[in-house]
């Protein structure tokens, strides 16, 4: 995938988040997601704080060579790592700073789109630094965009009328759990992506079939935290 459908991917997964967060009231914001303990508001909050990080990064070009790329990135936040459970913690108590759930909604609206630009207008070819690495600009576009888009599959739980993410986001998503994946393992056939995106996150369980079906790849799972 070129650094140019890169950008626009991740504009389009910041987008569908976005559409559906603008449409929700404050009970709505009030409603469980698939993160554990978390409410849409604190969910989106996260969200929030992965594009202020994307425009520091962006705004902080450095020099190469890259020490991860968008696959080996996500090893750091394989299932189990540290640090998870405390920032969970954090996260829902800065939303709940807020006056209205709602609060969180004005600024991600804000924020959303001004990290899309700038993710559009950065060099392609450039390096930039976020959480102790250096990456190329078009992987921590990349990373970005996985993150967004399993978490849209997260806040979505509770809305059954809202739509599928976008087709190039998700294709990226998936394209990073392939690469995650050992070089001979093939995800079961009856799984659509969003199913794979889920299983692999660990928001679904494998079941039996999918053991017997994945044989010791199973063991990989979940691929990310």
């Amino acid at each position: 995938m070129t650094a140019i459908r890169q950008h626009e991917a991740l504009a389009q997964a910041y987008d569908g988040i976005t559409t559906v967060v603008s449409g929700l009231d404050d009970a709505d914001l009030q409603r469980p997601t698939r993160c554990r303990g978390w409410l849409i508001a604190d969910l989106l909050f996260h969200v929030l704080c992965d594009a202020q990080r994307a425009l520091v990064a962006l705004a902080s070009p450095v020099d190469g060579p890259a020490d991860v790329d968008d696959v080996s990135y996500w090893r750091a936040f394989s299932a189990g790592a540290d640090g998870g459970a405390r920032h969970a913690w954090w996260a829902r108590r800065s939303a709940a700073a807020f006056d209205r759930p709602s609060g969180v909604v004005r600024i991600w609206s804000d924020t959303a789109p001004a990290a899309a630009r700038a993710a559009a207008a950065a060099d392609p070819d450039g390096f930039v630094t976020t959480q102790g690495h250096v990456l190329r600009v078009p992987d921590l576009l990349a990373t970005l965009t996985t993150e967004a888009v399993i978490h849209y599959l997260d806040l979505v739980v509770e809305l059954p009328d809202a739509p599928p993410p976008a087709a190039l986001p998700t294709r990226l998503a998936v394209a990073t759990m392939d690469g995650l994946l050992s070089d001979d393992a093939v995800r079961p056939a009856g799984w659509d992506d969003r199913e794979y995106l889920l299983k692999a996150a660990g928001r679904v369980p494998l079941t039996d079939r999918d053991r017997l079906e994945l044989g010791e790849t199973a063991g990989w799972f979940p691929l990310i935290g």
